[in-house]
This record gives C-alpha cells, sequence and structure tokens, in this order.
C-alpha cells in the first residue's frame, strides 16, 4: 500500500489521469488524498468528480474555496463569474448526484501513518487551533454541509469578517471564519488576524503579515500539515509542511507526494499541466 497526496486539480482532468498512471495508483492498494479545488477553471470538473466517485474510499478528497464556490453557484447563493467552467456540473444529467457527493465531503482530514500524523487541509490553520482544534472546527462545517440548513448557510458563507478567530463566536460569523482559515488563508498576522487581498508568494509578505505556517508559537508546529491553495507559493517541503499547488490550471503541474516508510520520507512526482486559464486572482 502506498499514500499519497496530491494538490489543486481545478477541473484539469486529463492531468488528474496522467498523474495517477505515473504514480502507478491502484485504487485496491493505494489511498490517494486530494487536497481540495476539485473543480472549477479547467475544463472537466465533472470528469475529476467522477473519478473521484468512481475510486471510492481509495480517493479521499477534502474542499477548497472553489468546491465550495461550486455549492454557491448551484444553490443560487453566488453567481459564476466570467472565469468560472462549472457548467460541466451544473449542466450535467448527472448533476445532483454530483453536487451530493461534494456535499459530503469535508473540510479536513487527518491519516495516521507509521505513528505519526499527517493533518490535510486546503489553504491553511490558524495559529491558536492544535490539530484536534482544526479537525472539531471543520466538523462543524461539515454537518452544515450535510444538513437542510446548507442553502441558507451557502447565503451567509462569504464575507471577509470577523477576520480573527474567537471561541464565544456563534452561528454563521463562526462557520464563516472557520471556512475562511481552511479554505482561503495564506497570510495572517502574529495575532491571527487573516488577509484575503495578498496572494503574493510567502517571501513578499505586506507589512505587518506573515504566511500562516510562519506565525511563532503556532499550536500545530510539529504536525505535518499537508495543504494547497497557494500556487505562487508552490511546492513547499519542511519537515512539518507540504505545500502543493504548483499551479496546474495555470500551466505549471499537478503534483503528487508519495511517503515512504515514514512521514518523513517523501518523494515528488509531477506532470506537466496544459495551461487552461491565464494565471490571476
Amino acid at each position: 500500500m502506498a499514500l499519497y497526496c496530491i494538490g489543486d486539480i481545478q477541473g484539469c482532468d486529463a492531468a488528474l489521469a496522467r498523474l495517477l498512471d505515473v504514480i502507478g495508483f491502484s485504487a485496491s492498494r493505494d489511498t490517494v488524498y486530494l487536497l481540495g479545488d476539485l473543480v472549477n477553471r479547467g475544463p472537466d470538473s465533472a470528469a475529476v468528480l467522477r473519478r473521484c466517485m468512481a475510486h471510492g474510499d481509495a480517493i479521499r478528497c477534502l474542499l477548497g474555496n472553489h468546491d465550495l464556490h461550486l455549492l454557491a453557484a448551484a444553490h443560487g447563493a453566488r453567481k459564476p463569474s466570467r472565469r468560472d467552467t462549472l457548467g460541466t456540473v451544473l449542466d450535467a444529467p448527472d448533476r445532483h448526484a454530483l453536487l451530493d457527493w461534494v456535499r459530503q465531503q469535508p473540510l479536513a482530514r487527518v491519516h495516521e501513518h507509521a505513528g505519526q500524523t499527517l493533518l490535510m487541509v486546503h489553504a491553511g490553520v490558524l495559529p491558536v487551533w492544535s490539530a484536534a482544534d482544526t479537525l472539531a472546527r471543520a466538523q462543524e462545517v461539515h454537518a452544515v454541509l450535510r444538513g437542510s440548513d446548507l442553502p441558507a448557510f451557502l447565503h451567509t458563507m462569504y464575507g471577509n469578517t470577523p477576520d480573527q478567530w474567537s471561541d464565544p463566536l456563534t452561528g454563521a460569523d463562526r462557520l464563516r471564519v472557520i471556512v475562511n482559515a481552511l479554505t482561503r488563508l495564506r497570510f495572517c498576522s502574529a495575532n491571527g488576524v487573516m488577509d484575503f487581498e495578498s496572494t503574493e508568494s510567502a517571501s513578499d509578505a505586506p507589512p505587518g503579515l506573515m504566511p500562516w505556517f510562519d506565525v511563532p508559537g503556532r499550536k500545530t508546529a510539529g504536525t505535518l500539515i499537508a495543504f494547497g491553495h497557494w500556487s505562487t507559493l508552490g511546492w513547499l517541503n519542511r519537515s512539518d509542511l507540504l505545500g502543493l499547488d504548483t499551479g496546474c490550471v495555470w500551466g505549471g503541474c499537478l503534483s503528487a507526494v508519495r511517503f515512504g516508510a515514514t512521514l518523513a520520507d517523501r518523494e515528488l512526482l509531477q506532470v506537466h499541466c496544459e495551461q487552461a486559464q491565464q494565471p490571476g486572482n
């Protein structure tokens, strides 16, 4: 059995198919985690979802901001933008099954490997959250995604405030902070105040801000976190961090990491991708 993590696919099903061939993926033997943004901006989001669904528990996914955007567009909570390519899902004959599968996926996952913990999110983890906190907060959103309150939640999901976590938060404000941290976070202050304007690389942090993973005293330090979302960051490989968004949809690479006997034993495998869109926000 082999364990893999794969970065942002964004509807580039042909690239995903080639990468699964390169890694020699076997659904009966291997486990693959996809780190969110399965859909949008690439040419065939529906094919990506169908591929994931067909492989059952061998391909395990979590949701990114584009996957939530798909649900919001489907429920009339967000108008598709000119750069969206969600039609392959929204106009599909199996639309209902595809959307229902998406809403069943969590915003964070954990995998125990050789006695070590691998925490996976799409974007980031707030400095005040432990790994257990992160899973618990993600579960709060997951319960709403699967429940009857989904349409109402999607209509209140968007916004940049509150921009900082506080345990007493309730209702839409609480859920919005969780969603923003797990699916949108790149930079924050030393006090965990989130920024949603900057998309630069980690070395170009705006004044007063730093990458979420460089905040001193971060409670998840020492736990390996694999994430995507940050294409200008690209491949990042530290002892307790794996950044895997290498810009597939922009003509970069789709990247996978194969873990060996331990989580420290890592092999990078990539396929080059055809550019589906010009880089931008």
